[in-house]
């Protein structure tokens, strides 16, 4: 019998490159899945270093066709597929009344839809190994703000989605469930507090600290520690978790 298989998207930086080199623990193989080659190869290069096999799809998830190739990519690799964490996908952060068609579109198409159409071409491989799959959506959906407005839109979608394959994977046997972070410091935070800060007359050090101020946490999140609860969810331990939506946002909620 193979390895243990995973697919994970947006492995190339982020919680997506963090959530692959956790998994290279508990799986044997992962197929890596983003649109930048080069980056994947820096994140393949690192699962192998722990032991695991990396099968590399470099490709745009919002085109219809690319599910289709990542799923035979995999089963051909790997013959089997036990997990698929859909991540990839940034949103544009742009006022309710400035957002064009073209820009919400751009945004459902990768993170909502990429992973929609993905989980669908998944579907019967995970439930012949009666799999799990995670999908990352964002405590905004909780909260939907003008200045964000296609995030908490997109977010509460893909919470929405990851219920109902749920129901469709309590029959079928395959578990599905959604994860909320909250603000996590990823190389694309970084970059964009970095061109913030000074057109607001502020370092970057004291845009970093702001924020979480603001927000009323105590700091920012790391990507490895979004990582241990998306293993979480795809291990033994959370078999009977389903439709479940976890935040981890350090406390940024402060409803029941």
């Amino acid at each position: 019998m193979s390895a243990a298989t995973a697919i994970v998207t947006g492995a190339s930086q982020g919680i997506g490159q963090a959530t692959a080199l956790r998994l290279a623990r508990d799986f044997g193989q992962l197929v890596l899945v983003a649109r930048n080659r080069e980056h994947l190869e820096r994140t393949a290069a690192a699962v192998q270093a722990q032991g695991a096999t990396a099968h590399i799809v470099d490709c745009d998830l919002a085109e219809s066709t690319s599910a289709s190739q990542v799923i035979a990519q995999t089963l051909s690799a790997f013959g089997r597929l036990d997990a698929l964490l859909n991540i990839a996908g940034a949103v544009p952060q742009i006022d309710l009344f400035e957002m064009t068609d073209e820009q919400w579109d751009a945004g459902l198409a990768l993170k909502l839809h990429g992973a929609r159409r993905l989980t669908i071409a998944a579907w019967d491989a995970l439930r012949q190994s009666q799999g799990a799959v995670v999908f990352t959506s964002g405590n905004s959906a909780l909260f939907p703000k003008a200045p964000y407005a296609a995030v908490g839109t997109i977010n509460a979608a893909i919470v929405a989605l990851a219920k109902a394959f749920s129901d469709r994977g309590i029959t079928d046997g395959v578990q599905v469930n959604s994860v909320l972070p909250g603000p996590v410091m990823t190389g694309r935070r970084r970059s964009y507090l970095e061109r913030w800060a000074p057109l607001h007359d502020m370092t970057a050090a004291e845009a970093m600290e702001r924020f979480p101020r603001e927000a009323g946490i105590a700091r920012y999140g790391q990507p490895e520690e979004i990582a241990e609860l998306m293993a979480f969810l795809v291990s033994p331990a959370a078999r009977w978790m389903t439709g479940a939506m976890l935040r981890m946002d350090g406390g940024e909620v402060k409803s029941v």
